[in-house]
């Protein structure tokens, strides 16, 4: 029986022995991925949890159930997402979250929203792999200081935490406008790009959380600089509170390896010179953007966005029955139970795991929807 492992990444060969380390056949292989989302600790045995340290605490011990029933645990995970609803709430989690992932934790982004639970003040989503998994540590990008590691790789697919303006060699801010800051994400994110022998051009999915949405032109103009012209990645970008106010911007992303990527274009569809694609295919999984749609409501909305998703899948021969991960950003939460009930009329049987949070959106609609597909 093998025990999946996390093996750190830390050489001196340099980034071309890493890279020819990591091409040998063992690595060529798509990870099994369990998605688990909105996990809140906001009662415990009928009690009230007041306070972030116990709702932290509570919210990770039932990440770890929901782990545990599927023969998993803490160290098998490789990507979260922490949703708090005060930035000012952050060291406390981190006091309690750092406990839980003493060594190798996982890659993590963390920005202020609107939860759908009222009681919440933080709620979790994971990404889990039962597989063997690398910590990738570029030498040269100074370790975080917070719980959190840079990259971690599951076969071809890379998890990238959330990169922020951060000096490679003190981890301390560099500040700048947004151009500026958005440079030095990317130096940083192609740094670990680089250690794990991967390229910008391999780049698949990012979620970009910007401090505020007036900055999103000046963002994309520097984000366009680095993502290939003809195949960037899918994308979303919203509105999220950054936890150090000295940032404007927060990437964090997916890179998956593969001789098979191409972009899904509905038919009539073009792309255009937008600095990202409708969806990246690489033959196993299927990454779809964060598409909007107008309507008279949420409600409505999400339906015409759906219509979107579901064409796009289409193209790329799979429909969403195929679906295995799903986030919901909403300008107003109090939107959730409608999108959701519309997701579930449109699923065929059960819906798959939804992140659903208030994350204003780039423009005046209210609805975005991103989703994930597996080639089964």
């Amino acid at each position: 029986m093998n025990i999946p492992c996390r093996v750190p990444v830390r050489s001196p060969l340099g980034a071309a022995a890493v890279a020819f380390l990591l091409a040998v056949p063992a690595s060529a292989q798509s990870p099994e991925l369990v998605f688990l989302s909105n996990i809140t600790g906001t009662a415990s045995d009928g009690r009230a949890l007041a306070t972030v340290e116990e709702q932290t605490s509570a919210a990770l011990d039932a990440l770890g159930e929901q782990l545990a029933a599927r023969g998993l645990g803490y160290e098998h995970v490789v990507a979260v997402n922490v949703f708090l609803r005060d930035t000012r709430h952050f060291q406390a989690m981190n006091g309690v979250y750092r406990g839980y992932f003493p060594v190798d934790p996982p890659t993590r982004a963390t920005v202020e929203a609107d939860l759908p639970d009222r009681d919440a003040h933080v709620q979790i989503s994971a990404v889990a792999t039962p597989d063997e998994t690398e910590v990738i540590s570029p030498p040269g990008l100074q370790s975080p200081a917070l719980p959190y590691s840079w990259g971690i790789r599951a076969g071809d697919v890379l998890f990238i935490a959330g990169a922020t303006s951060r000096d490679p060699e003190t981890y301390q801010p560099v500040g700048g406008d947004v151009q500026a800051q958005t440079r030095r994400v990317f130096g940083n994110i192609g740094m670990i790009l680089e250690e794990a022998g991967m390229g910008y051009g391999d780049l698949v999915s990012c979620k970009v959380f910007l401090d505020d949405v007036r900055l999103w032109g000046d963002m994309n103009d520097a984000y366009r600089e680095f993502v290939t012209a003809d195949d960037p990645p899918a994308r979303a970008a919203v509105r999220g509170g950054l936890m150090n106010p000295a940032f404007l911007v927060e990437i964090q992303c997916v890179a998956e390896r593969s001789d098979e990527r191409r972009v899904v274009l509905r038919e009539g569809q073009r792309r255009g010179r937008s600095p990202l694609s409708p969806a990246i295919a690489t033959g196993e999984r299927v990454w779809l953007a964060g598409m909007l749609a107008q309507g008279e409501d949420a409600r409505d909305e999400a339906r015409n966005t759906l219509a979107s998703l579901g064409g796009t899948l289409e193209a790329a021969g799979l429909g969403f029955g195929d679906v295995e991960d799903i986030w919901v950003y909403l300008t107003d939460v109090r939107d959730a139970s409608a999108v959701l009930e519309v997701l579930a009329e449109v699923m065929p049987g059960e819906v798959p795991p939804v992140t659903v949070a208030g994350l204003p959106l780039v423009g005046r609609l209210g609805v975005e929807i991103q989703m994930t597909a597996v080639v089964r």
